[in-house]
């Protein structure tokens, strides 16, 4: 048997994904569900197995918990520092109020309109590449209603026992930064404010039933908004989890549980043995397994396509920046819906997230894009003005799909490679849902009925 990599002492995180050694960080050198609460431990009757997961992000990293809450043996494999990707700059935010699929009515030609402005919501930089051309075509099929209610529906359904996860996450020992102060969706235009309506029984449907507030109501409900914005949905179920101390709590708890969790590690080569996998190689040698878990992010679609199995997951882009001490002090979480711009306050501090810039594997950051940022908060807030303590801005890509919608469960006709990817802007929303699904697809060898819908199979079958 090939020799496994050490366990390394425990790391300080930040968090991240596979960097190959030249040009953008890449993990190869080529281009209704069950929910078991934490304290369930080793479950009884499952085979134990070893698994590699790739990718320590929220996903992977909550993936590798719960499989070895399960019983099995996990490595999980990480060329940054784990969490330093996606994970780390996101809105900090478990968005139920904002569960909708990024592929919309309208986004289309809003999207056309906006191409001519880089400092707008939603950016495209042109491409004659075929994947790209092919992935746009494939998200504007899905941009009717009926595509948006069904992928609106998906996204709450996974999300229903989210809560519970993540007191069980907390109850079990895991330490992150947690607050529960609802979200304000905060809208200038009636027009906006309208848009959203039409989605609304789909929440209601749910028990997500917001309050609707206008004209003054609104500043009884966050009295630092400025009189521009005229209408709101107050949702006071959602939370905000500071990204970084949920997955170091994440990292010490599976270090606990005796996962080996190796940063800085890329994977160059995935190991074939007719339809299944045998393990991978790295700079420090062979790490063999039973299953293989691609929790890559953006970057499982080049590994799935170097294993036969080409997903459509694509980048795209977003930017955050931190104001500490908060330059204003909130009441509950918002989302600028006209600027499409959230406003997350956490301990002694805000986080300004937005826009979606879809192009290449680029992290580089667009001073437009973040003044853009900056300024939807000058305009919502009476006080804001020009904040001191200003971090450096941060850009990140996020996993998209051109339905919208995660890609969670076994990578057909594989016998034992399994994905969690895809999930856009909602990583943290559904991760502890995708931890237990995928727990239960490789322990188990069977599928929730919720996962159907965000099944590989959608995209590779024929």
């Amino acid at each position: 048997m090939a020799p496994r990599l050490p366990r390394g002492p425990p790391q300080q995180l930040r968090a991240g994904l596979l960097t190959a050694p030249e040009g953008p960080p890449s993990v190869l050198d080529a281009d209704c569900l069950t929910i078991c609460t934490a304290n369930d431990g080793p479950q009884e009757g499952h085979v134990s197995m070893r698994i590699i997961v790739v990718g320590a992000g929220v996903v992977g990293l909550a993936s590798a918990y719960r499989l070895a809450r399960s019983g099995c043996e996990v490595v999980v494999l990480e060329a940054r520092d784990a969490g330093q990707a996606a994970s780390h700059g996101n809105a900090a935010k478990i968005a139920l109020a904002e569960s909708g699929p990024v592929p919309a009515p309208g986004v289309v030609l809003q999207s056309l309109r906006w191409m001519l402005k880089p400092e707008s919501p939603l950016y495209i930089r042109p491409s004659l590449a075929p994947g790209f051309v092919k992935f746009m075509l494939g998200m504007a099929a899905h941009c009717t209603d009926r595509a948006f209610r069904n992928g609106l529906e998906t996204h709450l359904r996974l999300a229903e026992g989210t809560m519970d996860l993540l007191d069980g996450w907390a109850e079990d020992g895991i330490g992150f930064e947690m607050h529960q102060a609802g979200v304000l969706l905060a809208f200038e235009s009636r027009k906006r404010y309208e848009e959203q309506l039409g989605a609304l029984d789909v929440f209601e449907h749910f028990g997500m039933v917001p309050e609707r507030l206008h004209g003054d109501e609104v500043r009884v409900r966050e009295p630092a908004l400025s009189h521009r914005i005229r209408h709101g949905l107050y949702f006071p179920d959602d939370r905000q989890v500071e990204p970084d101390s949920l997955t170091r709590g994440l990292v010490g708890r599976c270090r606990e549980l005796g996962v080996e969790i190796h940063e800085h590690t890329p994977v160059r080569r995935v190991l074939r043995r007719g339809d299944g996998v045998t393990g991978v190689l790295t700079d420090q040698g062979e790490v063999t397994g039973d299953t293989l878990l691609l929790a890559a992010g953006v970057w499982t679609g080049r590994v799935s396509r170097r294993l036969g199995v080409p997903l459509p997951i694509r980048p795209g882009k977003g930017y955050s920046v931190d104001y500490s001490p908060a330059p204003v002090s909130l009441r509950t979480s918002l989302t600028l819906e006209d600027a499409r711009v959230a406003v997350t306050p956490l301990n002694g501090m805000v986080r300004l997230a937005g826009t979606m810039e879809f192009g290449g594997l680029d992290e580089k950051i667009r001073p437009r894009r973040i003044a853009a940022i900056k300024r939807a908060a000058t305009e919502a807030f009476t006080d804001w003005g020009a904040p001191a303590g200003e971090a450096a801005p941060w850009a990140g890509l996020r996993p998209m799909t051109p339905d919208g919608l995660p890609v969670i469960g076994r990578l057909a006709p594989l016998d034992n490679v399994y994905v969690a990817s895809g999930h856009g802007m909602l990583g943290l929303t559904l991760a502890p849902a995708t931890a237990e699904i995928i727990t239960e697809a490789i322990t188990g060898r069977r599928t929730p009925p919720v996962a159907e819908a965000v099944s590989p199979g959608r995209f590779t079958r024929g």
